[in-house]
């Protein structure tokens, strides 16, 4: 399989990739914080779901993080905040063959952004989606591979 170039390579980001990295949450923390950075140094495009981010403020306020709108913003400036037209989310809607409801509207919004990966630590709910789910520690196995591509 021919990994594409890295910047040519763009990445919706579950919401427990954005919460693992903004609570330090072990074990995944190190892998979540390298995936992000590689979005905020624009060495690939990344996109959060529009519908992922009251998830974060709850998850957030629940944890007494009291800069939820500082941490929100930083996280908006370099991930893209992506959406899905009605039509999507009517077929999310309806799709029986998607085990989580929310997960299904993540891959309608890494469709419209024209997402080559979901990152997520939540693979197991994302194997009838159209777009590969990978986690972040995946994920930057294939960022290596494809910057082997950049070299030759």
């Amino acid at each position: 399989m021919k990994v594409k170039s890295t910047k040519n390579i763009s990445l919706l980001i579950d919401a427990n990739v954005i919460v693992d990295y903004l609570l330090v949450r072990q074990p995944q923390f190190s892998d979540s914080t390298r995936v992000l950075s590689v979005c905020q140094n624009k060495v690939v495009k990344g996109y959060v779901a529009f519908h992922s981010l009251p998830s974060i403020w709850y998850t957030l306020r629940k944890n007494n993080v009291p800069d939820r709108r500082v941490a929100l913003t930083e996280i908006i400036d370099f991930l893209e905040v992506t959406g899905a037209p009605h039509s999507e989310v009517v077929s999310a809607i309806k799709n029986e063959n998607f085990p989580d409801f929310e997960d299904c509207l993540q891959e309608k919004c890494a469709v419209t952004a024209g997402a080559d990966y979901i990152v997520t630590g939540n693979i197991k709910d994302f194997k009838t989606s159209s777009i590969p789910a990978v986690t972040p520690a995946e994920m930057l196995k294939i960022l290596v591979r494809g910057r082997g591509n950049n070299e030759s």
